[in-house]
């Protein structure tokens, strides 16, 4: 696969099957997130993988799903639910450039889970002071994201923007996602 296709997929996926993902698959994210470019080479960020199924269950109750989506849409059932979760965390070091380091570090964790066909979902509603207790994130750090990752149930396509220019996504019969995306020639401009 090559990067574009890569990119073409690596969607959010919220439904997922049930079979587990490999730990080499994650640890291959996350080194591939560790030695990626981050500002200063400060090298700020941590992660938690949780990967044991009590830990996944405790997390799952702890996220929101889909806040544009109805939860009967975009809340995964049981049996639909992620296996496992990345969490994203800044250290107190960190500094103005952080959140330019965790976009940067999310994208090379989702692109390499997706190259192994993981899917996944970025999580921000999540309930951060329990979460934070229940993981033993230290007070001192900033809990920035959680990421789900499991191998997808459904399909998520990408689609030219309707004519009404509605950017929101939206699902057929059968649950699978559509997601709406600007012309290339509306964001991009050569000078």
């Amino acid at each position: 696969m090559d990067l574009h296709e890569l990119y073409v997929g690596c969607r959010t996926y919220r439904r997922f099957t049930q079979e587990k993902v490999p730990e080499s698959v994650i640890r291959e994210a996350l080194e591939n997130a560790r030695i990626a470019s981050c500002g200063k080479n400060a090298q700020t960020l941590r992660y938690i993988a949780v990967t044991s199924p009590e830990g996944v269950r405790d997390l799952q109750g702890l996220v929101k799903w889909a806040a544009a989506l109805p939860p009967e849409i975009g809340t995964p059932k049981e049996g639909e639910q992620p296996t496992a979760f990345i969490l994203v965390i800044k250290t107190p070091e960190s500094g103005a450039f952080s959140d330019v380091d965790v976009g940067i570090a999310v994208n090379t964790i989702v692109t390499s889970c997706w190259s192994h066909g993981v899917g996944s979902c970025l999580m921000g509603a999540i309930n951060i002071p329990k979460i934070k207790e229940r993981f033993h994130v230290a007070e001192e750090d900033t809990l920035r994201l959680a990421i789900a990752l499991g191998y997808p149930s459904h399909s998520s396509t990408i689609v030219d923007l309707p004519a009404d220019g509605s950017i929101h996504y939206y699902v057929d019969e059968k649950r699978d996602y559509y997601v709406p995306k600007r012309a290339f020639d509306d964001v991009v401009t050569f000078a």
